[in-house]
């Protein structure tokens, strides 16, 4: 009797707990929702060489906090960009690099490749491209201020992220030079290393990031999510608050004022970028928007549905694989009034 009393309030406790790390999230959430983000090879040059140095990285909150990381399987694998300065993805590309032109039913958008940093998600997109696996698929979730999600390839049920290009889910690629401002181009996931086919544009404007809280609201949340850490460290329930709080786990601590600012200037979603999350989360960055940004605010702005899925299909008719010519870029950004990345 004594033991079944005892084992109704351990799951009593168990409950609690749960229902605590459920209810923290991230503070810039719409709704009470957490926002997140769900053959040929291509011509690269030589991966950009990681660098050796101890670099500040957020996993090393974790030891500070007396949390073993190798322990909860935590290991990333992040790509030191000692080549790139911070910005660098707002570029324009050099001609003749390859870069992707995306036609769909409300006007044509351009992106550039990072082959050298995300050379395995570059690699998937052009040869899904080039199989013509993305045409006529649609953009299945827009969210306006944040992002504009589409491509999912195939029907296999399992893999919710759409089939990647090499038949399986295939590893995160984080760089600490790439991140997720306005107009880059990441791949949507469901935990560490479950990319298929789906990407994601962040859309989210400097206005929209500032008036979200901008840093101010990341470090308040990044506080928050310490504390959190701190009471679970000694608990069972480490892993499962991990796990449904990894996104928020952004270590504002670790960023460079340079990130910071590139953020304040061009908008985007700072807590997505992988190489400054604590416990290995986020999105890989593999392309930004050079032409065409002015589609994808009109892609954000259509009739939404409660699951913020379009009423009205917007449709990737095709996308064409390319090379980059500045003169063919500025002629059609005055045709078609589209212009580039902020």
């Amino acid at each position: 009797m004594n033991t079944n009393k005892l084992r109704r309030l351990s799951s009593v406790a168990l409950c609690a707990l749960i229902c605590i790390s459920a209810a923290i999230s991230f503070s810039g959430c719409e709704n009470g929702k957490t926002q997140s983000a769900t053959s040929d090879e291509v011509a690269t040059t030589s991966p950009v060489p990681a660098s050796t140095a101890d670099e500040a990285t957020a996993v090393g909150a974790l030891e500070s906090l007396g949390i073993d990381a190798s322990t909860l399987g935590i290991e990333p694998n992040i790509l030191h960009d000692t080549e790139n300065s911070v910005g660098f993805q707002l570029e324009m590309p050099n001609e003749g690099d390859t870069v992707a032109v995306v036609h769909t039913t409300l006007g044509d958008f351009t992106m550039r490749f990072f082959p050298e940093q995300a050379p395995k998600t570059v690699t998937n997109f052009i040869n899904l491209a080039k199989e013509g696996k993305y045409n006529n698929t649609t953009f299945h979730r827009v969210v306006r201020d944040f992002i504009v999600q589409g491509g999912h390839c195939g029907n296999d049920e399992n893999a919710p992220n759409g089939t990647s290009s090499y038949g399986t889910e295939f590893e995160d690629e984080f760089c600490d030079k790439l991140f997720n401002v306005r107009g880059a181009v990441s791949m949507a996931n469901s935990a560490q290393d479950t990319n298929g086919s789906q990407f994601f544009i962040n859309q989210t404007s400097a206005e929209a990031y500032k008036n979200n809280g901008g840093w101010a609201k990341l470090e308040s949340n990044w506080e928050n999510i310490k504390t959190q850490l701190l009471n679970y460290k000694d608990s069972n329930l480490l892993s499962a608050f991990i796990q449904k709080n990894g996104n928020n786990c952004y270590d504002t601590d670790i960023v460079p004022n340079e990130v910071r600012v590139l953020y304040e200037t061009n908008g985007g979603n700072p807590y997505l970028d992988g190489a400054y999350n604590a416990v290995d989360r986020g999105h890989t960055v593999f392309a930004q928007i050079i032409d065409g940004m002015d589609v994808v605010d009109k892609i954000a702005v259509v009739k939404v549905d409660d699951d913020d899925k379009p009423v009205e299909n917007v449709v990737i008719k095709s996308i064409d694989i390319t090379t980059y010519s500045p003169q063919a870029t500025q002629t059609t950004s005055q045709n078609t009034g589209t212009t580039s990345a902020e």
